[in-house]
């Protein structure tokens, strides 16, 4: 087998055992999160999604498919991706700070009842612990998709979703796992 060629098998497989130890531990608050959100949905509540970077890319994937659709037809779903206005990050940004870009956009839009989702592969971006602590004094129920230790974001949130791995690729492979997981669950739970 050439170098190449075994490099691949050996990340798909670094890949395979994050995702399976991620499930083993925290399957459960899976189905509970996503239960969660789906509680939100029918009480006329709204998913608040951010992240930085690729987690950014992330919670603009999940947003569009709860607003279109996933596997199934069926209603669009209030998903709110805070990382797509470029005129409100770069304004807050500019004259507050990079640190409240996603907290003012939560102040502005979040409201009791509603969920807060953040991506991080660290648990330590600023911006996001700002964003928590905001909803956390508005009434938003928290959740944290994150990576590693969790960092700080781990005991912060209400349900910290963390995938036991220290390389960031195999961290966003399984969080895109779980994203497209809470999608389907929450589907199956409203519309089947």
């Amino acid at each position: 087998m050439d170098l190449i060629t075994k490099r691949l098998k050996d990340t798909f497989a670094e890949t395979v055992f994050a995702g399976q130890s991620f499930i083993d531990a925290c399957g459960n608050d899976i189905v509970f999160l996503a239960e969660k959100i789906a509680e939100a949905f029918k009480a006329n509540n709204k998913l608040l999604i951010c992240g930085n970077g690729g987690s950014a890319a992330d919670a603009q994937h999940i947003a569009g498919e709860f607003v279109n659709r996933f596997m199934i037809e069926r209603n669009p779903l209030p998903a709110i991706s805070l990382t797509t206005d470029a005129s409100v990050i770069t304004s807050i940004g500019n004259d507050y700070s990079y640190d409240l870009i996603f907290a003012k956009q939560v102040q502005a839009l979040g409201m009791s009842g509603d969920i807060l989702l953040v991506i991080s592969t660290s648990g330590n971006s600023n911006n996001l612990i700002k964003a928590v602590e905001t909803a956390k004094q508005r009434g938003l129920y928290t959740a944290a998709l994150l990576g590693g230790s969790g960092g700080k974001l781990r005991d912060m949130v209400d349900i910290p979703l963390i995938v036991n791995s220290n390389v960031t690729p195999r961290i966003q492979e399984v969080h895109l796992f779980i994203e497209h997981m809470l999608c389907q669950m929450v589907d199956e739970i409203l519309f089947s």
